[in-house]
């Protein structure tokens, strides 16, 4: 499970009242991750772009890897 530290955990209502400058220390680097806690749950991550985008270009090689694997086991 991941952990998280006090500083990268909001409320949604904080959120909400605070999303300009949420979203100001995501771009300059300050926090890297803020995780939206809603009715005592954690239910969304907002991390910027360029995260998204490493982390989406991550996920489509290791796709590419397991299903060529998968194909070398089953043919």
């Amino acid at each position: 499970m991941i952990t998280y530290s006090k500083d990268e955990i909001m409320t949604a209502t904080d959120m909400v009242r605070n999303f300009s400058s949420v979203l100001g220390s995501l771009s300059s680097g300050e926090n890297k991750r803020i995780v939206v806690v809603k009715n005592n749950r954690f239910e969304a991550v907002m991390i910027t772009i360029e995260e998204y985008e490493r982390i989406y270009e991550a996920v489509t090689i290791l796709e590419r890897i397991y299903d060529k694997n998968k194909k070398s086991i089953d043919g």
